[in-house]
């Protein structure tokens, strides 16, 4: 995790904590923000018209933390929807059209300066959504995977915005990504000439290449493994998810199975690192 103004150890791969015009050094982790914007940020958590948004905004409404009532989403959602509201975790939401967003976020930052944006949209809307926050100077959270990472965290350092972008929200996994980075760094080349294979499982919605799963080959690259994060296997067919991954009928609406496997270049020595989630 990387603030910008504090570089603790195991700073991971594309999970960073943004603030305004700060150059690294080591000291906070995310509650600096935390306490900056006030114990509870008012959130807006857009999209809650996909499983991934909506399910955010119930668990942050379980925690207590203020969810308003407004979600951006593209202009075909909010035709479709009756009276263009939904209902979230016993609150009906306002969908925000494109045309509306910036009038609608400026009245909400004045009503709510401690405004906090939460990011599960699509992958093709990253770079376009990021560019609103950073416009509207609201910190956010990006936790939809997909576009250019490096620009989008070079453009937000640019803005002066604090922002959370993560390609994984799960803390036990991100441990994992912790632990793997330090191995990349403590053994450098540890692993030359050992090949690798990457397979990830995901529900059949999703469209990318899992970003958590690239995270942890920049740590296998780290370690001596000559391997593409393009050659990632996504598996997004049910048979094969059944069969080859192992998941759970039940879980095929939303998963995150991935294994990772390193073989000597002789074949007689293999590792395997697993990582599988159930739900979102």
């Amino acid at each position: 995790m990387r603030a910008l103004g504090a570089r603790p150890a195991g700073d991971l791969q594309q999970q960073r904590v943004y603030g305004p015009r700060q150059r690294p050094a080591r000291a906070p982790r995310l509650a600096v923000m935390a306490r900056q914007l006030g114990d509870k940020p008012v959130l807006m958590i857009n999209s809650c018209t996909g499983k991934m948004g909506r399910a955010v905004a119930e668990a942050a409404t379980r925690a207590g933390l203020r969810v308003l009532p407004y979600t951006l989403c593209g202009a075909g959602e909010a035709a479709r929807a009756a009276g263009g509201r939904i209902e979230v975790a016993g609150q009906e939401l306002e969908l925000v059209e494109p045309s509306r967003r910036d009038a609608v976020i400026e009245g909400l930052k004045q009503q709510h300066p401690d405004l906090v944006m939460v990011d599960y949209t699509v992958p093709d809307a990253i770079m376009e959504m990021a560019a609103l926050y950073q416009k509207h100077k609201t910190p956010f959270v990006m936790g939809t995977t997909g576009g250019d990472r490096g620009k989008l965290l070079k453009d937000t350092e640019a803005a002066g915005v604090y922002a959370v972008i993560a390609p994984q929200m799960g803390k036990q996994v991100v441990a994992f990504q912790a632990v793997m980075e330090m191995m990349g760094q403590t053994f450098p080349g540890a692993f030359s000439g050992y090949g690798l294979r990457v397979v990830e499982s995901h529900q059949s919605t999703k469209k990318d290449t899992s970003g958590t799963a690239k995270a942890i080959v920049s740590s296998f690259n780290a370690l001596g493994v000559d391997y593409d994060p393009s050659s990632i296997e996504m598996v997004r067919e049910r048979e094969a998810q059944l069969r080859d991954m192992r998941v759970p009928e039940g879980a095929l609406a939303g998963h995150a199975f991935h294994t990772y496997r390193l073989t000597s270049p002789d074949g007689s020595v293999e590792f395997e690192f697993q990582h599988n989630v159930v739900g979102r």
